[in-house]
């Protein structure tokens, strides 16, 4: 029974202890990854910013609606 209790302690155990992971990995970076990356982040602010636009251009137009 004590076996089986420590067997449990050393499976839980082995999650956390460091494994070997070599260290120096060649990191590489691909432009056009990034390029695109960029891309679509302009689009989707210009995006959010033509909404935005909209949004308080309607809500100023109800405004003067219901006060006028």
């Amino acid at each position: 029974m004590k076996s089986l209790g420590t067997s449990i302690k050393d499976k839980l155990a082995s999650k956390y202890l460091d494994k070997e992971v070599p260290k120096n990995l060649p990191k590489s970076t691909d432009i056009n990854v990034l390029l695109n990356r960029v891309k679509t982040n302009q689009k989707n602010e210009s995006r959010k910013k033509i909404y935005f636009s909209a949004a308080a251009s309607t809500g100023l137009i109800i405004f003067g609606l219901l006060i006028f």
